[in-house]
C-alpha cells in the first residue's frame, strides 16, 4: 500500500502488546511499521510493512530519530503508538516537536507526570478518595525512620522501568525492619532513594489477583471501557500476565471514573487495582498511559483500542462500544506452561486451579491463524527475550 494515500502507524516497541496492536491495525489494511531498540517478534508479522531499529526510548536521540525518519520516509501524520513506558514518556516530553510531523494519542506532560511518578499518583488518589496501599517516602537510610513501618512492604521505583533496569527486579519485599534497612542501603548504591517509595504489601489470599480497568476517554469522559484480571503471572508474584480473563466490577468502574476525570485524560489508559482481603476494597496500584501486555484480550472482547486511537486522531467517526464480552480468556502459551509448572512445584498453584483452566478456550497471544511466524520466532528466541527484558 502506498503510504502517501493512507496515514499509517508506527508501533514503538514490538513485544507482545506491540504485535497485538499491529494485527489489530493491519487487518484493516492500515500501513504499520514497528520501531524497537532491538529485533522483536512484531517484525515477523505479515502485517509489518517495515522494521527499524532506534536509539533507547528514554534518550533525546530517540526523538531526533523519529523526526529524521518522518522526513526521510515522508511519514507525515502517522500515529505514534507506544507499547513502552519510556517511549510514552518521551513522546509527552517532546510533544510540541513531534506533533509537527506525527499524530499523538499520548497525554500531555503534566498528565504524564501525575501517572509516571507513582508518588504523585498516590497523592492524587488520596485527594479524590480512591483507596491505595499505605505508602512511605524515605530520603535516607536512617534506621530511626523505619520504626513506624508496618510490614511486609514493597520498595519500588517512582518512575516506570527505571527501578527494574537498575535493580533488576520490579520490587523488593521486606518482612522486617532489618531487611528493609539492608534493601534501602542496596538501592542507594544503584540509584537515589528519593526515586523510590515503599508501600504496604497487600496480603495474597490466592484469589486477589491484579485487575485492570482500561478505557478510551476524551477530556476526562470515558467513551468505552474494558476490564480484565490476571489469573497467573511471571514471576509468580508482582509479575506480568501469563493467563488472564475479562471481568466486570462496579467498584473498579466507579474508582476509575474518578481517576480519569481528575486527570482530564484523553486517550488510551490502563489502571491496575488489587483487592485487599482485609477490607475487601480494591486499591489503586498504578496507571499505564498506553496499551498493556494483554491488550489483545480486550480486542477479542469487542474493544479494539488500537483502531479506536487511529480513528480518533484521523477524525474518522467512531461508534464507541458500550458492552464487551465477559469471561473470555487469554494466555501466552510459553510463559503459561513454564510458570504454571513452576507454580505447581513451589505450591503457589493448586492442581485444582491448574486443571480448571487447562481445557477452557483461550486466546493465544502469539499464534494467530494466518500470522503464526511471530509465535515461532518467540519460541526460537525465548531465552534471549527474557534475558533482555
Amino acid at each position: 500500500m502506498n503510504v502517501h494515500n493512507k496515514p499509517g502507524v508506527l508501533i514503538l516497541e514490538g513485544h507482545i502488546q506491540g504485535l497485538s496492536n499491529m494485527r489489530s491495525l493491519g487487518s484493516y489494511e492500515i500501513p504499520v511499521w514497528v520501531i524497537d531498540t532491538k529485533k522483536c517478534i512484531a517484525m515477523h508479522s505479515k502485517f509489518c510493512s517495515k522494521f527499524l531499529t532506534c536509539p533507547p526510548f528514554d534518550s533525546d536521540r530517540f526523538v531526533i530519530y523519529l523526526i529524521e525518519i518522518a522526513e526521510k520516509y515522508k511519514l507525515e501524520n502517522w500515529l505514534l503508538l507506544p507499547s513502552n513506558d519510556h517511549a510514552a514518556y518521551s513522546l509527552s516530553k517532546h510533544r510540541d516537536r513531534l506533533t509537527k510531523h506525527y499524530k499523538l494519542i499520548t497525554p500531555e506532560l503534566s498528565v504524564m507526570d501525575d501517572i509516571y511518578d507513582k508518588v504523585r499518583l498516590i497523592e492524587l488518589s488520596n485527594k479524590i478518595k480512591v483507596p491505595s496501599p499505605k505508602t512511605y517516602h524515605f530520603s535516607s537510610t536512617d534506621e530511626n525512620k523505619l520504626e513506624n513501618v508496618k510490614y511486609p512492604v514493597l520498595t519500588k521505583g517512582r518512575n516506570g522501568l527505571t527501578f527494574y533496569k537498575k535493580i533488576k527486579k520490579k520490587a523488593l519485599i521486606s518482612h522486617d525492619k532489618s531487611t528493609l534497612y539492608k534493601q534501602l542501603k542496596f538501592v542507594k548504591k544503584n540509584m537515589p532513594i528519593e526515586e523510590t517509595f515503599t508501600q504496604e504489601l497487600i496480603p495474597d489470599n490466592g484469589t486477589n489477583k491484579t485487575c485492570s480497568f482500561s478505557c478510551f476517554s476524551i477530556q476526562g469522559e470515558i467513551q468505552t471501557y474494558w476490564m480484565g484480571k490476571k489469573l497467573r503471572e511471571h514471576p509468580l508474584s508482582f509479575g506480568t500476565a501469563t493467563l488472564a480473563k475479562s471481568i466486570h466490577s462496579k467498584e473498579i468502574l466507579s474508582y476509575s471514573e474518578r481517576v480519569i476525570a481528575a486527570l482530564n485524560y484523553t486517550g488510551i489508559c490502563e489502571i491496575e487495582f488489587l483487592k485487599d482481603p482485609r477490607d475487601s476494597t480494591y486499591k489503586l496500584i498504578e496507571i499505564n498511559p498506553r496499551t498493556w501486555l494483554w491488550v489483545g484480550l480486550a480486542k477479542s472482547c469487542g474493544i479494539n483500542y488500537a483502531k479506536i486511537a487511529y480513528d480518533y486522531v484521523n477524525n474518522i467517526p467512531i461508534d464507541f462500544p458500550k458492552e464487551y464480552k465477559k469471561d473470555k480468556y487469554w494466555f501466552n502459551p510459553f510463559t503459561y506452561w513454564i510458570y504454571s509448572i513452576k507454580g505447581l512445584l513451589v505450591n503457589k498453584l493448586s492442581f485444582r486451579l491448574f486443571f480448571k483452566t487447562l481445557f477452557i478456550q483461550k486466546d493465544n497471544a502469539l499464534f494467530v491463524r494466518g500470522d503464526s511466524k511471530p509465535g515461532f520466532m518467540y519460541l526460537l528466541n525465548i531465552f534471549k527475550i527474557y534475558k533482555n527484558r
